[in-house]
């Protein structure tokens, strides 16, 4: 996302093939958003293994839908509660040291889990995936903001976030096939959290917090995106906005309120589907564990898809020359909309296969809010990008609390899913609201 045109800023912010002197520019930031993309695709897989192998770990635990919805709440609240500290770390630190230390910390929780014994050590297991996980995504929002250049982050904010619904698609075959290889779920998730530990070695070997320092980054590249910087700073400084600050100045704009309510309700749809979504195919669809990862694939894999593709429509469409209000709120509110029918679709279908095609759909028109992650570098520019990504964060992932242990009480209560699917719809609701409220054109003056 970018600030609004001015003389100045266009000229600046266009991209050109070349740099100085003609000199043909490297790209590396679209490689290093390609291993992020890798990297949440991962952290997707870790934590939506216990949601594949969930129908195997309720008999062996003995666990009611409450205590499942628990257990799946588990890793949200440690989540959650870490997303602003870890924000303020990002900014103060550097998103490369936070996020190595995230990877290689969530890799060895992820393999403490495969050693659970019962509810209670499964439940500490999964708030410890929880903490080590929570760097991730507020430092690819940083990440964005430094290494992308203006006109080029909502494809970047889309590649970053596109890595949940790959990860959610790829590990329900994955996980499935893991388990059935090393001849149970806990051997599975110990595989698992070892290979995370090596990613992190990658990461600490080929990200950097700015492109200059980065050895393969040339001269062009560099300035290529400094020029983008250059010039939303010029903007910021006629704002006033160019100084870090606490997150308390933030929460007295509508835009920062929208962009927390935005996250919150597409979560709760997001971490719905992620979390119940394939004890609902086991139960509801009455699939097999081989049918679920390839159901699971197909659903989340539309995801990943729908976000590429809506990345690249709203950068396109910003480079003709549409505002960003225009882009944003009319394919954010085109999403809304599907993912609101198709959900109410899903709960009036008995056929299982139509279910599934249903909540392919949604999922390819709901990761079109994946373009909020360039939110918090347009609201806040570079300078607080990691507070602002950690509080809007934290709001999707209170959602994330809330979700699981809500739709395990009213399938508890109620037998069914109909009324949890209505919940998601209602989370819908709250984000197509947020989407179109938002003013995404300028940066807050604090």
């Amino acid at each position: 996302m970018s600030l609004p045109n001015s003389p100045t800023t266009t000229e600046a912010a266009r991209p050109q093939a070349s740099g100085p002197a003609g000199k043909r520019r490297t790209n590396v930031r679209w490689r290093l958003f390609l291993l992020l993309l890798v990297l949440v695709a991962v952290n997707y897989i870790d934590r939506g293994s216990i949601s594949v192998a969930l129908p195997i770990i309720q008999k062996e635990f003995n666990l009611g839908p409450e205590m499942v919805g628990l257990l799946l709440s588990a890793f949200f609240w440690t989540y959650a509660l870490m997303q602003v500290p870890v924000g303020w770390l990002i900014d103060r630190f550097g998103p490369r040291k936070m996020v190595t230390a995230s990877c290689v910390g969530w890799g060895a929780a992820t393999a403490a889990s495969g050693m659970a014994g019962g509810f209670l050590s499964m439940f500490i297991a999964r708030m410890a995936i929880g903490v080590t996980e929570a760097g991730v995504m507020p430092a690819g929002g940083k990440l964005n903001a430094l290494w992308m250049h203006s006109k080029e982050r909502g494809r970047g904010a889309t590649i970053l976030d596109a890595g949940a619904p790959l990860g959610a698609g790829v590990g329900g075959i994955l996980i499935t096939w893991l388990i059935a290889a090393a001849g149970g779920w806990r051997m599975a998730f110990i595989i698992a959290g070892i290979l995370t530990v090596v990613l992190g070695l990658a990461i600490w070997w080929y990200v950097r917090d700015n492109p200059r320092e980065h050895k393969a980054v040339n001269d062009a590249e560099a300035e290529y995106i400094e020029a983008s910087h250059r010039a939303e700073d010029e903007a910021a400084a006629a704002q006033g906005a160019t100084t870090r600050r606490g997150l308390l100045p933030y929460m007295k704009f509508r835009s920062f309120w929208a962009m927390c309510f935005g996250w919150l309700g597409f979560n709760g749809v997001f971490y719905g589907l992620l979390t119940w979504g394939p004890l609902y195919l086991s139960q509801a669809k009455h699939f097999d564990l081989k049918t679920i990862g390839w159901s699971t694939f197909v659903i989340f894999g539309a995801g990943f898809i729908g976000e590429i593709l809506g990345g690249t429509i709203a950068d396109k469409w910003r480079e003709s020359g549409a505002s960003a209000n225009k882009v944003m709120r009319t394919l954010l509110g085109i999403s809304s909309v599907v993912v609101v029918g198709g959900l109410v679709g899903v709960t009036v279908v008995p056929d299982p296969i139509t279910a599934v095609i249903l909540l392919s759909v949604v999922l390819f028109f709901l990761r079109w809010v994946g373009l909020f992650w360039a939110v918090p570098a347009t609201l806040g520019g570079r300078t607080n990008a990691g507070v602002l990504g950690g509080a809007m964060n934290l709001s999707g992932n209170i959602a994330g609390m809330v979700t699981p242990i809500a739709v395990g009480f009213i399938v508890g209560a109620t037998g069914g899913y109909t009324w949890a699917l209505l919940y998601f719809v209602a989370s819908a609701v709250i984000m197509g609201i947020s989407v179109l409220t938002l003013d995404y054109s300028k940066r807050l003056p604090v």
